[in-house]
């Protein structure tokens, strides 16, 4: 059975491009489990507040529950669910779920699997990882689950994968003359740029294209707050700021909370600014509440 596969085509609620990592997330967290200790068990009751932490850190703005993932994976071929009365899952209520008792862990299949081919779980969490969220989320997605990855398993998957366009950063850079769009930051080491990077706005991952329209050059704080939903962009190209931002220090308000409503520092003349399908994508599935008021100038 190949195991890749199967955890690659997990079966997901899409509309409109809309996010749905509630099982990604629930499976990643299985497999760090497991890497913790392959025989245990994962009684809901226990880890409902660690995944309704992952789904409201890394999942979409909406309010969700991690009942729904915990007895749906089921259905992938996956995961199992047991309770007090035996096998099977009492059903996506979070109530029913801790009075039963019902705990889940993968099958037995692929436990013996994981078991025989160690790099196997590094190769599952990664396709996991590059077919969900972006790369700036990796290595803290990882860390939150509790797992470990080999750097020499990052292969990536052999299936019909499209290939990320090598020359978008260059061409991103270029377009926001090498400086970070909501900052202005533009560092350098001689006349190497450090700590820029190209943001996709519609995350690869979700068919977002590698094109100019579709890109920001941001620096790596801002980069990674984009991602997270901190920041956004308006229809008017402005720099949106989530409520839900909290940070009192001078450096949290003046590099965050004080872009509120500033107009974006580029793209220059000709090069074509952020594509307003692609904004609305961002707003609808990353960017985490209602924005504040523009900054007081």
């Amino acid at each position: 059975m190949d195991w890749l596969e199967r955890t690659a085509k997990l079966r997901q609620w899409t509309r409109n491009g809309a996010r749905a990592p509630h099982k990604p997330l629930l499976l990643l967290y299985a497999l760090g489990r497991f890497q913790e200790d392959a025989d245990s068990e994962l009684r809901y009751s226990a880890v409902e507040k660690d995944l309704l932490r992952l789904l409201a850190e890394y999942g979409p703005p909406n309010r969700t529950t991690p009942a729904y993932p915990f007895h749906h994976l089921i259905s992938d071929g996956v995961w199992e669910v047991r309770t007090a009365h035996g096998h099977g899952s009492p059903g996506s209520g979070p109530r029913d779920l801790r009075e039963s008792g019902a705990t889940g862990r993968l099958v037995p299949e692929l436990r013996d699997a994981l078991r025989r081919e160690p790099l196997l779980l590094h190769r599952v969490a990664r396709a996991l990882l590059e077919l969900h969220f972006p790369p700036s989320l990796h290595s803290e997605l990882c860390e939150a689950v509790g797992l470990d990855l080999e750097p020499a398993a990052t292969e990536r998957l052999s299936a019909a994968r499209r290939q990320r366009d090598r020359r978008m950063r260059e061409l991103v850079l270029t377009a926001y003359e090498y400086r970070c769009a909501f900052c202005g930051y533009d560092g350098r080491i001689g006349t190497v740029p450090v700590g820029l990077e190209a943001a996709h706005v519609r995350w690869w991952a979700f068919d977002g294209p590698d094109d100019v329209d579709n890109g920001l050059c941001l620096c790596s704080l801002h980069h990674k707050l984009f991602d997270k939903g901190v920041l956004g962009v308006d229809d008017g190209h402005r720099i949106l700021v989530s409520q839900r931002f909290v940070g009192h220090s001078p450096a949290a308000r003046g590099q965050v909370t004080a872009l509120a409503g500033r107009p974006l520092l580029g793209p220059q003349p000709g090069s074509r600014p952020v594509a307003a399908g692609h904004r609305s994508w961002h707003t609808r599935q990353v960017f985490h509440g209602d924005p504040r008021p523009a900054a007081q100038t």
